[in-house]
């Protein structure tokens, strides 16, 4: 039972670690140092956390994090520097409870913290990159002081009841594993959206045509879709947002062809595997959402009853997606296709006035 107990204790301040691991470091050391705290023998080993040395540096550490932990991107760029500071902060950590155990169960331990830690650490990332779509600050102070909290009441827990610490830590692990494709997925759509945003900022004014070929790693996936062997009107890559049987931030391409002018599809690769969806346009109205990050295609029905659809696209293609609004737009607006220019553009007008309508009536 005793080793159970140091072991919970080691993982649940590993798993700490991952969230904040200079206020971890911190208020343990400030517990010890002021006897706010009585460690048990089998934790002597922790009163090092104590000396004034490293309460002063871990508190100087945190007042930094503090202030860098509220301020969009600039959470995002700290905890991208942290990626390696607290799987190994959190690993020392699991270490120094131990006090002395035989290598093999230190090793053990360290790899079990370590990854703790990592995966704590990945969720606080990944909820930091969401929150920062974004550019307002309150959304990220609420959720620092918030895991500031969560640390404060992790290390009460894990001081007076460290199974039931180490069983809550294992249920959010658990959780973790379950959504980690999603929580992957949107790590990685946010990266390459802002990546994307620093390298091209969006230009409406700069004339853009639709593409009509797929990127090579889709265009297998389109052509088992295309049983009938339809022609590619274009062809545009982008990210899932939301949409009926569509997981979100999924990388793939639009597709729109000649001889379905009211259907488009949506193929990509999901694990690997081929994914494909069909979005039918009857009855559905297309508008351009710019975004803080991206520029967003909407796909909703005109009579509010229906399935609703997001495409996200990088700052840089807001042209684009006005383009691909102007020409999803007559295809809903016209008795005919292909459709002459003049009456392209007399759809569009159409439709755009239709919108104005219903938007100064709703």
């Amino acid at each position: 039972m005793e080793k159970l107990d140091l072991l919970a204790v080691a993982l649940g301040l590993a798993c700490l670690a991952g969230i904040n691991l200079y206020l971890t470091v911190f208020a343990t050391g400030l517990a010890i140092h002021f006897h706010w705290i009585t460690l048990a023998p089998a934790y002597q080993s922790l009163d090092v956390l104590g000396n004034p040395v490293i309460v002063i540096i871990a508190g100087i550490l945190y007042f930094l994090e503090f202030f860098a932990d509220k301020i969009p991107w600039i959470d995002s760029a700290w905890d991208a520097v942290h990626t390696v500071i607290r799987p190994i902060g959190g690993a020392l950590l699991a270490i120094q409870v131990l006090g002395h155990p035989s290598p093999v169960f230190t090793i053990i331990v360290a790899l079990l913290a370590g990854g703790t830690t990592l995966v704590a650490h990945t969720a606080k990332a990944a909820t930091r990159l969401a929150s920062n779509t974004s550019p307002e600050p309150f959304s990220n102070i609420g959720l620092s002081l918030g895991e500031d909290a969560a640390v404060l009441g992790g290390l009460a827990l894990v001081h007076f009841n460290p199974l039931l610490a180490l069983l809550i830590f294992l249920v959010g692990i658990a959780a973790f594993f379950y959504f980690s494709p999603r929580i992957l997925r949107l790590m990685k759509a946010k990266i390459w959206l802002s990546w994307k945003k620093l390298n091209g900022p969006a230009d409406l004014s700069m004339p853009v045509k639709l593409p009509r070929t797929l990127p090579s790693r889709f265009a297998s996936v389109f052509s088992r879709q295309n049983v009938l062997g339809e022609t590619i009107a274009w062809a545009t890559p982008c990210i899932s947002g939301r949409g009926r049987r569509i997981p979100a931030n999924l990388f793939g391409a639009l597709v729109a062809t000649n001889e379905e002018p009211r259907k488009i599809f949506f193929v990509a690769r999901k694990s690997g595997r081929p994914f494909a969806r069909t979005i039918d346009l009857d009855d559905s109205i297309a508008a351009h959402e710019p975004r803080f990050l991206s520029e967003n295609l909407v796909i909703f029905p005109a009579a509010g009853k229906g399935p609703k659809y997001l495409f996200i696209f990088p700052r840089s293609r807001a042209a684009m997606v006005e383009e691909i609004v102007h020409d999803l737009r007559v295809r809903v607006s016209s008795p005919i296709w292909p459709v002459d220019p003049q009456h392209a553009e007399a759809a569009d007008d159409a439709s755009e006035e239709s919108d104005v309508e219903r938007t100064v009536s709703s």
